[in-house]
């Protein structure tokens, strides 16, 4: 029986001892760093996308043809107006003679029927003078009323043939205006078998080698304005709030990790994509490498704002996060408590702007400890930003 109550006696005592090492450990002070306030900091945004040029240009032939002439390549920077490639224009060409030959042919058919009208207009004054004088011999019975009668059809006669030949003057002259706008037409359709670049560009591609044979409207260049060079990013919907025109923003090129380049928003899109919930930002490039490579991803970090002082809460410390509110644990008198807060702008790093809602005194842990209790002591270790 000693023994037995010995051993429980053993028992009792090391449980004892657990307990209080464990309540001792519960209720102990904590440790802890806490948060301070920044000053001149820079509210970032982050976009990953691509690099693009906004006038870029898919160009070809307007009609089908076989390729007899190329004078630009990959690469190459061509002036505006620079002829690229030529198709074979023979057909064409031959129609082109052709409809020079109609217009040619409606003007010989307008000064015949302008001298015809000529020649009318001559008969027409002569057979009204004539049926005059005999009208008026008929006036005074010199000659018969046969005779006066045949005059005066024969006026009559006369100004018709001349109506006539004036409308055929005016037929002439439409079929001339028609003869001269397929004339017009088919030079144009002749100037559409050369090809010529619509602006100073960068030859991206060239997609058809000589005697390849072409369709109409199929791209036969890619064309780039190297000055409308630009960095299409993607920014979560959730902070491209505040985003605009004219703000500054850093580029890094994948190729060049290493280097940070300076830009500006030139243009914040309308439409977002639906999909991803991303909006799409344009950023300009002020000292980007003049090579650029479309389509290379690039990262842009948008400085949207700048505080003068505010207190940077991390993310992962915040509970129950809605982008605008959230618990937070602080330190108040040496104890932790845990209270509702607004939040303000979000940062690229991860940390969202303490807004509102910290009583004045109250600190702000910079991790969360398991063992955070309300109303548990803490001490304070040397602050850290």
């Amino acid at each position: 029986m000693r023994r037995i109550a010995l051993l429980l006696a053993i028992v009792a005592g090391a449980a004892a001892v657990l307990g209080g090492g464990v309540y001792w450990m519960r209720n102990a002070p904590l440790t802890v760093a806490v948060l301070q306030p920044e000053t001149d900091l820079p509210i970032k945004v982050f976009g990953l996308g691509t690099v693009e040029a906004r006038v870029l240009s898919k160009t070809g032939f307007k009609v089908a043809g076989t390729l007899t002439d190329l004078r630009a390549d990959h690469g190459d920077l061509v002036p505006a107006g620079r002829l690229l490639a030529t198709i074979d224009a023979s057909e064409q060409q031959a129609r082109v003679a052709k409809a020079r030959a109609q217009v040619a042919i409606a003007e010989a058919a307008i000064q015949v029927a302008e001298a015809a009208a000529r020649k009318s207009e001559a008969l027409h004054r002569q057979r009204v003078q004539t049926n005059r004088r005999r009208q008026s011999l008929l006036e005074r019975q010199s000659v018969s009323q046969e005779a006066a009668e045949e005059s005066q059809a024969n006026e009559a006669i006369a100004g018709a043939d001349l109506l006539v030949v004036q409308s055929e003057i005016l037929s002439a002259r439409a079929k001339l205006d028609d003869a001269r706008a397929q004339l017009d037409s088919d030079t144009a359709v002749l100037g559409q078998h050369e090809l010529k670049a619509p602006f100073d560009a960068l030859v991206v591609s060239r997609a058809k080698e000589l005697g390849a044979v072409v369709s109409a409207g199929e791209a036969l260049f890619t064309l780039a304005a190297p000055e409308t060079v630009w960095i299409l990013a993607y920014v979560d919907e959730a902070r491209a709030g505040d985003i605009a025109v004219g703000q500054p923003a850093e580029v890094k090129l994948r190729s060049l990790p290493q280097n940070a380049y300076r830009g500006t928003v030139a243009r914040v899109g309308i439409e977002s994509d639906r999909v991803n919930e991303e909006r799409r930002v344009y950023v300009t490039c002020t000292d980007c490498p003049k090579d650029f490579h479309l389509g290379e991803q690039a990262e842009v970090f948008v400085t949207k704002a700048r505080l003068p002082r505010a207190l940077m809460i991390p993310e992962k410390i915040i509970e129950r996060f809605d982008g605008a509110t959230g618990l937070i644990w602080i330190v108040r008198d040496g104890r932790l408590a845990r209270l509702p807060v607004r939040f303000g702008y979000r940062n690229s790093d991860g940390r969202v702007e303490l807004r509102s809602g910290l009583p004045d005194g109250a600190l702000v842990p910079t991790v969360v400890d398991p063992g955070f209790r309300e109303g548990r002591a803490v001490s304070m270790e040397g602050p850290r930003g």
